[in-house]
């Protein structure tokens, strides 16, 4: 199959019709349409309507540009970074990641990344859900504890763990049998009725009686911090509130959480990709996450 002809349809879908593709690139509408009735052709479907004022596709059209469009872009890119000896990193880089993280760090990384990279144009996605980084065209993803996945590939950039946080005006109750101790405590909505907080080592276990549910763990951790209640936090966004004794931890829950960047495994590793990999494991070197990673 004729790899032009495949780009030439791409540029008629993307820019709405034949005509509106030809003055956007050059090619002339007549090579346009045949290109892309060649294409017809060597399919056996019809990929576009014709007749109508603003081109549609068939149904096969849309599931061939959803499923053609990023891996052409990167043979194309793959073809500039072999022309290029696998030069600077250039073009444009999506990135998914979850909000928390987003929101106490990756505005500073990938400013940081843009200063050593200027042909690099980041895009961020922050949303606590999965993302199909194949359909929906994104290059990295920042994802925490990942489950184990054949089609992507990536690094392990750093640790952090949960802890029980409490501002200092709750005591920490002490061990009484194998009842835990009811507290007053800030959750998130998430939370399920009926669950149990117990520090690693089985020292303290805790019920937690919530005075409030919120949406947000910085939310969560400005309540502790005001003396609401005892909450699951991350230790890392805890840093200045445990320095400044303004909140107290009771011990850590659970196993250490994993920060990841991850890409996918049928996607030809591009310069930019490399790098931003390579960028954020190096911003810490000693695997611990923090808020302000090294510069």
């Amino acid at each position: 199959m004729d790899l032009s002809a495949l780009e030439d349809f791409q540029r008629v879908a993307a820019h709405g019709g034949f005509g509106k593709a030809s003055r956007a690139t050059g090619r002339s509408k007549a090579t346009l349409s045949r290109r892309v009735a060649d294409l017809e052709e060597a399919l056996g479907v019809r990929l576009v309507e014709r007749g109508s004022q603003r081109l549609a596709l068939t149904e096969a059209g849309q599931v061939l540009l959803s499923r053609t469009e990023g891996p052409l872009r990167e043979v194309g890119e793959a073809f500039a970074a072999a022309r290029d000896g696998m030069g600077a990193p250039r073009g444009r880089l999506r990135i998914a990641a979850p909000q928390l993280f987003s929101q106490v760090a990756l505005g500073a990384l990938v400013a940081r990344f843009v200063a050593l990279y200027p042909d690099v144009q980041v895009e961020t996605v922050s949303e606590d859900r999965f993302v199909d980084l194949v359909e929906e065209h994104f290059d990295v993803a920042i994802r925490i504890n990942p489950q184990d996945d054949s089609d992507l590939v990536g690094r392990c950039f750093a640790r952090d763990r949960l802890v029980l946080a409490a501002p200092p005006s709750i005591p920490m109750p002490r061990e009484h049998g194998e009842a835990p101790a009811a507290v007053p405590a800030v959750v998130m909505n998430t939370y399920r009725d009926g669950d149990v907080w117990t520090a690693r080592g089985g020292g303290l276990s805790v019920s937690p009686q919530p005075v409030l549910r919120l949406s947000s763990l910085l939310m969560v951790r400005d309540a502790v911090v005001a003396g609401a209640g005892v909450a699951l936090l991350p230790e890392s966004i805890l840093g200045s509130a445990i320095e400044r004794g303004a909140v107290v931890t009771w011990g850590s829950v659970g196993s250490e959480v994993e920060l990841w960047v991850l890409h996918t495994s049928r996607r030809l590793q591009s310069p930019k990709v490399r790098a931003f990999v390579d960028f954020i494991v190096g911003q810490y070197p000693d695997g611990s996450f923090t808020t302000t990673p090294s510069r």
